[in-house]
């Protein structure tokens, strides 16, 4: 199973055992039909989601779907990786020169490092690299704020539209106070709807608020990674120096073992038996 299928996998599971004993709760307190109620999460979600779209267009509101939905179902990179990707990719510039790089460009899967790439390749200098890449970082964040924001926005309005529906409810209770049916029709609204605007707020809404800026920290660190690997190449860091570099961005645990070495070298970029290029051995020399 590949790391997706097993992200996924994951966490579906985590969500249906949470879901699952979430529902046991209520059915130990009593007959779990009780606190499903049509209605009552009708108002909730109608006038949040309304109320969402009146502050927020609907192409936000989309966008933030798309994420989501990304954050769920696709993994990224993580910092490991990418350290040694770039740490291939100076060794590569060492060998063939900055312009061999291009054809990485096509084949690298993350958008921002085959940006990063094509700035390289195009000869940017590294202040202007730096500033371009810094600025494409600033607005990402920015962007990714805006999403929060929309899901923190909901998860406040719940709670709010479900005291709505608990008014709505006693209303029409005190309306009917003479009429049993209707009591019994509208307690269920009044009591349901508070429910929903708290479950929804907090078990929905924060969860997702919380999911994105996770997935941000994260690729922010690997565009942070990227722009230093990429600033070093530029200005020809020995590969040894920026593996020690590149490796503070990493975790202890990640730290183990050398990225620049004989074996390795050969292996990513099929060299077989051969003299060495002067710049080649410069590259793994210590």
């Amino acid at each position: 199973m590949d790391r997706e299928k097993w992200m996924g996998t994951h966490t579906g599971l985590a969500v249906f055992i949470c879901i699952i004993v979430f529902a046991l709760g209520f059915l130990l307190a009593g007959n779990l039909g009780l606190y499903f109620n049509l209605i009552g999460f009708l108002i909730v979600a109608g006038g949040t989601l309304g109320a969402t779209l009146l502050g927020f267009s609907s192409k936000r509101v989309m966008i933030v779907c798309k994420i989501l939905k990304s954050a769920y179902r696709k993994s990224i990179k993580r910092p490991h990786e990418i350290v040694e990707i770039l740490v291939d990719l100076s060794v590569k510039s060492k060998m063939r020169g900055i312009l061999s790089l291009e054809e990485d460009e096509e084949e690298t899967s993350l958008m921002f490092l085959r940006r990063s790439l094509g700035l390289l390749v195009d000869g940017y200098k590294t202040d202007q690299i730096r500033e371009i890449l810094s600025t494409e970082m600033y607005f990402f964040k920015l962007r990714r704020s805006e999403s929060e924001r929309v899901l923190r926005t909901m998860a406040e309005l719940c709670p709010s539209f479900g005291i709505v529906g608990s008014i709505i409810g006693l209303i029409g209770m005190i309306a009917g106070a003479g009429n049993t049916a209707n009591i019994l029709i509208t307690i269920p609204i009044a009591l349901t709807s508070t429910l929903y605007g708290i479950i929804l707020s907090n078990f929905l809404f924060r969860p997702f608020e919380t999911k994105i800026a996770d997935r941000t920290s994260q690729e922010l660190l690997l565009q942070k990674i990227i722009l230093e690997g990429i600033i070093a190449i530029a200005t020809e860091l020995n590969p040894r120096v920026l593996e020690a570099k590149l490796k503070s961005f990493l975790t202890p645990s990640s730290r183990k073992g050398r990225l620049v070495s004989l074996q390795r070298i050969q292996e990513n970029f099929k060299i077989k038996e051969e003299p060495f290029h002067p710049s080649y051995a410069q590259a793994i020399s210590d």
